[in-house]
């Protein structure tokens, strides 16, 4: 998948119940997905945007969890806020997940597993719906995000090692055109585009940013 276009992720869209975005067989969600049977292959979607710095390097596999919880008001998206004092992405919002071990059997596995490990969320809990496509950075990983219902009961348990904070934004939040801002940074020298979001109290970007932006995509086509 190619960087999507900024005037075409902010075309109006209709609005959507929660039965007709994630529980009907053939939902806008679900039809977005690669299906658990069939994961994606890297490179990522975004790889002609690092092709100047990552070159023909093998990245080494990752993946997160993408997990949606449905609440009485419509569907939310859980993230993480991992910790300062962390060697890497210290302090920003992110989803659970985390480069892949040996013993994990595929993406799923390392999904799941690091899911456990950061907010206590275990397989019970999880209801794994599909795959995004991949996502290449530039600190090296090729990162397969899969997404998951999330059951209600579930309490997050943070590990305070990892994750200062979990918390929720509403997907019609994130799905609202106005929410998505672009910006033009100059790395390497070369312009590059940035996408975040900015929820109140929070500032999602990065790797974050840029799943949610190939989710609200893939949703869109």
């Amino acid at each position: 998948m190619s960087a999507p276009d900024a005037a075409a992720l902010r075309a109006p869209e209709s609005t959507c119940t929660l039965d007709a975005v994630l529980c009907a067989p053939h939902s806008l969600l679900r039809a977005a997905l690669h299906p658990l049977c069939a994961p994606p292959l890297p490179p990522g979607w975004n790889r002609a945007q690092l092709s100047d710095v990552i070159g023909a390097a093998v990245l080494a596999p990752a993946a997160v969890l993408v997990p949606l919880c449905a609440r009485a008001e419509g569907l939310n998206v859980l993230f993480t806020r991992r910790v300062a004092g962390l060697r890497q992405h210290a302090g920003q919002v992110s989803f659970p997940g985390g480069r892949s071990d040996a013993d994990d059997r595929d993406a799923l596995a390392t999904a799941l597993r690091e899911s456990a490990e950061e907010i206590g969320l275990h397989a019970a809990s999880a209801e794994p719906l599909g795959y995004l496509d991949c996502f290449d950075t530039i600190s090296g990983y090729s990162v397969t995000p899969v997404v998951a219902r999330i059951a209600g009961d579930f309490v997050a348990r943070p590990n305070p090692d990892e994750v200062a904070e979990v918390f929720e934004i509403p997907l019609a939040w994130l799905s609202d055109p106005p929410n998505l801002h672009t910006r033009q940074v100059d790395y390497r020298g070369r312009a590059r585009t940035i996408y975040e979001f900015k929820p109140a109290g929070h500032l999602i970007w990065g790797a974050t940013a840029g799943i949610l932006v190939n989710l609200l995509a893939r949703m869109r086509t």
